[in-house]
């Protein structure tokens, strides 16, 4: 429900604090400038944002921009080399998705510009189609993110747990989008929640939208929105193999699809609930501790084994089908491109070397 509803419309009031309090954000259009979106530009930020902080992901897009200033650079950009600039950035499926989809859009000789049409790239969502539409081509769009979510919840007093939710977020947030502004009116929607509208201690006083806010007239805003409970993510454990050879560490390429897919990694064993301990072959195996990482769908243990080899192994049918070993140097590990999961079991390497023996 509306609390104000005779009073001024709630885009106004939405739009007229953005044109005075929009952040500067690197790929954004500040209100008022003239300037048109370059498509490419909002539709990389938007993927990189898909679970990624601003600041995180300005840095990564600052560099990809560099490497790639255009949707055709990009589609013809090696694969290998786009995954190890993505490295760190997390959910590389993002990656593979991007490649993709800047293939099919230099194919199709830009980008589509509808709703519909965006979520035919692969990797495009919801919410990504309609905050491109919105951002980069002015169409009437009701872009929903984490930060919407809860300034929707909040101003319509919405009790229906999320995810279920969502949908009587699009019928609340629909009808307000203006036909004129839907860019501006996403991207305030976002940095009202980014900065007032926070999950915890929201500011009211200094919201625009206090007098027309359902939970601010209850007075319980922090209540909403309604999450359903989340589930206990499974524990899962698997083995990574460090092995050195005259100042190399053995590396191999995960395959292409799956979690880390397309990544350098340690070789190891596969990740179960009970993984056994295996090695590859036989050697002095020196156990080194273990690191966490946490997936969307699981929480992983992986225990780190090291050995140091006169001569280097062949490859063997322990590895992972389809993996081939890539010696690296070891004072190149850090550039390589490791995806957190790795880079964690090196910095622990580099802990445990570091230790007074």
């Amino acid at each position: 429900m509306r609390v104000d509803s005779q009073s001024e419309p709630i885009s106004t009031r939405l739009l007229r604090w953005y044109d005075a309090s929009a952040r500067t954000l690197p790929w954004r259009i500040a209100p008022g400038s003239g300037e048109t979106p370059d498509p490419y530009r909002v539709w990389l930020a938007e993927v990189m944002l898909q679970q990624t902080g601003v600041l995180a992901a300005g840095r990564y897009w600052r560099r990809f921009l560099e490497l790639w200033p255009t949707v055709q650079a990009l589609a013809a950009a090696d694969d290998a080399d786009v995954m190890r600039e993505w490295a760190g950035l997390g959910y590389y499926a993002r990656a593979r998705n991007l490649l993709a989809a800047a293939r099919v859009v230099a194919g199709m000789g830009g980008f589509p510009e509808t709703e519909v049409e965006l979520r035919a790239l692969p990797g495009i969502g919801p919410y990504t189609a309609a905050a491109v539409a919105a951002i980069a081509f002015g169409r009437r769009a009701t872009a929903i993110d984490a930060n919407v979510e809860r300034v929707a919840c909040r101003l319509f007093a919405l009790d229906t747990p999320l995810p279920a939710g969502r949908k009587a977020i699009e019928q609340a947030l629909g009808p307000l989008v203006p036909a004129d502004r839907p860019g501006d009116f996403t991207q305030a929607m976002m940095d009202l929640g980014a900065t007032i509208c926070t999950p915890r201690g929201p500011r009211c006083l200094l919201c625009p939208l206090q007098a027309c806010c359902a939970a601010a007239a209850l007075g319980t805003p922090e209540a909403f929105p309604v999450k359903a409970p989340k589930a206990v993510r499974p524990q899962r454990q698997g083995h990574a193999w460090w092995i050195e050879h005259d100042g190399n560490v053995a590396l191999v390429r995960r395959p292409p699809k799956g979690l880390l897919g397309g990544m350098l990694a340690l070789p190891g064993t596969g990740w179960s609930v009970g993984e056994a301990e295996r090695f590859p072959f036989d050697a002095d195996w020196q156990p080194m501790g273990a690191v966490r990482h946490v997936f969307t769908h699981f929480e992983l243990s992986l225990r780190l084994f090291r050995t140091q080899l006169r001569t280097r192994p062949p490859l063997h049918s322990g590895l992972l089908s389809g993996e081939q070993l890539i010696w690296t140097p070891r004072e190149s590990l850090a550039g390589a491109g490791l995806p957190t999961l790795y880079a964690r079991a090196l910095a622990l390497i580099d802990q445990l070397e570091a230790e007074p023996a």
